[in-house]
């Protein structure tokens, strides 16, 4: 027993001996860089304590034994989301670099070549080695920061890479780097909610991989921001899109992401205002909660800014985001409801603001002028606010999203406030030179009306505008050049006098009023409906002495009457009474079918509506109303991008660096030529702002002060004189002067 007690303790001892060298040999392993340390440390091990080391090699051979390779393992790493640090970082030596005929590799450290790549991604792909996956994740860690303004990173193991090594580095890791990872996570292929991240950070494989998830998404996020492509960027985009589940475990990338996706998605071009929308609907829908609000939100201002401005080429790219906002709140209705619920009521407030302000008393004559100033100057700001193209184009956008969810128990109650908002607007000024706006207000109550199957009273506002004087007085200001209402708020008053604008008006209140009332034509109660706007259509013939108005308004009287006589003799055959449940499905397979008179008329005007849109269109865009056919649709291809992936090898094929390779200078010839554009560009601009510099807006003196407020868009403009007059203006100046005060002597002397 005694011996055993001996033995015992003896071993005891040397068991602490070892904790307490092998915590010195690691701490000092830490600090050294390469095996050749290691091994000076175990001779010096074996100098000094033979007995110890003799101890080890009986019972703990492996540690002798130490390959440098195996020291990042389980390593437990924290990141910053950009870089890997290099002393957690596998030392992947050239010498381990072969081909596949069995030939070596030899290379400089500081240079990447396409041989080592190749060795890496081969390595990759028949063992998973996590030694090359390190490798190659420093490797794009280098390409997405080369030629960064900071500097060569001084910690990097390569500085240098031509661009035939940088795109095949990026193009392996972005069509790989996602499944390799799920791999060393074991994760489903695609897919995934942020509970599946949640729970997996709790196990030692996350703790030993995420600081590659986190290097490849930081790193790839680096190299967007420097990316001008929009073919690069879109292509970078689709990829990393499958891995936007990660996100859930990095708040703070995450936000970054939706950032940049935000600016792709309200300022990209081509397939990127798409491919941004698609990667945020993806993280809505996996990470929930965590992004959503920002999400909408950012969504929200970035499409306030894109229609602060109206041209004929910004029409369809505004619907486009329009679309694509109201898509998003498909993914959260209940969430969804209550933005919706505080950006209408803050539409409200302002529109209320503005009719208190155009209410109030004015200052009496009495008061002196600056108050009468200040009065009008106030009035103008408040109903400006309404009568722009950033308030229509939120009311049209909250339109859009509630005639889409107008079934939805959410969405429905918003459809009053909405009506009551866009009515309010439509009364504001009631003068004629904002006919435009009235008009685009009536399109958005018409389509509620239709959306949700309820009555609004568009009539009154439609036949308000047939009283105006202009359009009983002949056009003299000509024929005028026809006007696109989609493209403008407010009309000058020249374009009043036009015919072209006489004719525009009256056409579009026959259509709208059509559109009006044949969502009522099947309705038991036509006929009452209709009588008060066939008397004021009959009264505007009367009074009016223009042909072809009087035969537009005619045509739309003997629809209204024919389709009278069509719902009287239904009607007839029935016995409930107006008030009883079943008066809401009269003629409804009528309906369906589309047979009465005023829904053919309705027909043929919308055919001849389009044709006129048609002809006034005079640009168009690559992402428009159509790209944007979102629902069922979308996820039948959103899907599959084998199509986009066989582009992207020829997407990095353009020899791009970041910053440019060294190698690659471009010739003195090319330099002069480049400097010769950007210098006859720059002489334009500078020609262009010297003409545009004194423009001023002319004002209106005729109309009140509402509706004198001038419009960035509409207003005509005209330009200010030189400082430097001429020598026969200034002559006339003094003619004038000379004459005047002559006639001021004789009449003092009368």
């Amino acid at each position: 027993m005694g011996t055993k007690n001996k033995e015992s303790k003896k071993l005891s001892k040397k068991s602490s001996g070892v904790e307490e060298n092998t915590d010195e040999m690691m701490s000092k392993s830490s600090s050294e860089q390469n095996v050749g340390g290691h091994a000076e440390q175990l001779k010096r091990l074996q100098e000094k304590d033979p007995e110890f080391y003799q101890f080890l090699q009986e019972h703990d051979k492996d540690l002798l034994e130490f390959d440098d390779e195996d020291t990042d393992d389980d390593a437990d790493t924290e990141m910053d989301g950009e870089e890997i640090e290099d002393d957690e970082a596998d030392e992947f030596d050239t010498e381990q670099l072969v081909h596949a005929d069995g030939k070596e590799v030899k290379s400089s450290t500081n240079v990447i070549t396409t041989a080592m790549v190749d060795a890496w991604c081969s390595s990759i792909h028949e063992n998973r080695s996590s030694g090359a996956i390190r490798s190659l994740m420093r490797a794009f860690r280098t390409a997405c920061h080369y030629g960064d303004d900071t500097g060569e990173d001084a910690k990097s193991k390569w500085s240098t890479m031509s661009s035939t090594v940088f795109n095949k580095i990026m193009l392996f890791v972005l069509k790989e780097m996602d499944g390799i990872l799920r791999g060393l996570l074991k994760l489903p292929t695609s897919g995934g909610k942020k509970e599946m991240i949640k729970d997996m950070s709790k196990t030692k494989r996350w703790k030993s991989n995420n600081h590659l998830v986190k290097s490849y998404l930081g790193n790839a996020l680096h190299v967007l921001n420097q990316m001008t492509d929009t073919e690069m960027i879109s292509f970078t985009l689709r990829r990393l899109r499958f891995s936007s589940v990660f996100l859930a475990a990095f708040p703070v990338l995450l936000r970054k992401y939706i950032k940049v996706l935000l600016h792709f998605w309200g300022t990209g071009g081509g397939a990127l205002p798409v491919v941004s929308f698609l990667f945020l609907r993806d993280l809505c829908i996996q990470l929930g909660s965590d992004c959503i609000d920002e999400c909408i939100r950012g969504m929200y201002k970035a499409y306030l800014l894109n229609c602060q401005f109206m041209n004929a080429s910004k029409l369809q790219h505004i619907q486009f985001l329009g679309n694509c906002f109201v898509e998003l709140l498909r993914v959260d209705l209940p969430n969804a409801y209550q933005h919706a619920f505080v950006f209408i009521r803050q539409l409200a407030m302002i529109l209320r603001d503005a009719h208190s302000s155009t209410k109030t008393k004015k200052p009496s004559q009495k008061a002196n002028q600056s108050s009468k100033e200040a009065h009008n100057t106030k009035g103008k700001e408040s109903f400006l606010k309404v009568y722009q193209w950033k308030y229509i184009h939120c009311l049209e956008l909250w339109t859009a999203a509630i005639c889409a969810y107008s079934s939805e128990p959410e969405f429905r109650p918003m459809a009053y406030p909405l009506t009551q908002i866009i009515s309010g607007a439509a009364r504001l000024v009631p003068t004629a030179r904002y006919f435009p706006l009235r008009l685009r207000c009536i399109k958005m109550l018409n389509r509620i009306a239709a959306s949700t199957n309820s009555f609004v009273p568009v009539s009154p506002l439609l036949l308000d505008m047939l009283e105006i004087k202009e359009l009983h007085r002949p056009p003299t200001g000509g024929v005028g050049k026809a006007i696109d209402f989609r493209t403008v708020l407010r009309v000058s008053k020249l374009t009043l006098k036009t015919r072209a604008f006489q004719e525009a008006c009256v056409f579009s209140v026959v259509e709208e009023l059509a559109e009006h009332l044949a969502q009522w034509s099947y309705s038991v109660g036509f006929f009452e409906l209709s009588s008060v706007p066939v008397v004021r259509l009959r009264n505007f013939c009367k009074s009016t002495n223009v042909d072809r108005f009087r035969r537009e308004i005619k045509q739309i009287i003997r629809e209204i009457e024919a389709n009278s006589e069509y719902t009287n003799k239904k009607r007839m055959t029935v016995s409930f009474l107006p008030n009883d449940p079943a008066a809401a499905s009269f003629l409804e397979d009528d309906k369906n079918a589309g047979v009465s008179p005023l829904s053919k008329y309705v027909a043929s005007l919308r055919q001849r509506a389009q044709q006129r849109s048609d002809s006034l269109k005079e640009s168009s865009i690559l992402v428009g109303q159509d790209s944007s056919a979102f629902g069922s649709k979308i996820t039948e291809s959103d899907e599959d991008d084998d199509g986009e992936d066989s582009k992207g090898d020829a997407v990095f094929s353009s020899s791009w660096l970041p910053a440019g390779t060294p190698k690659d200078e471009e010739s003195t010839e090319e330099k002069q030529q480049k400097k010769k554009r950007r210098k006859d560009q720059q002489d334009e601009t500078a020609f262009d702002e010297d003409i545009v510099e004194d423009f001023i807006l002319s004002s209106d003196d005729e109309e009140g002060s509402l509706s004198d407020a001038p419009s960035d868009e509409e207003a005509s403009i005209k330009q200010k004189p030189s400082k430097a007059p001429s020598k026969k203006k200034g002559k006339t100046h003094r003619r004038k002067n000379k004459k005047r005060k002559q006639s001021n002597q004789v009449a003092s002397a009368v």
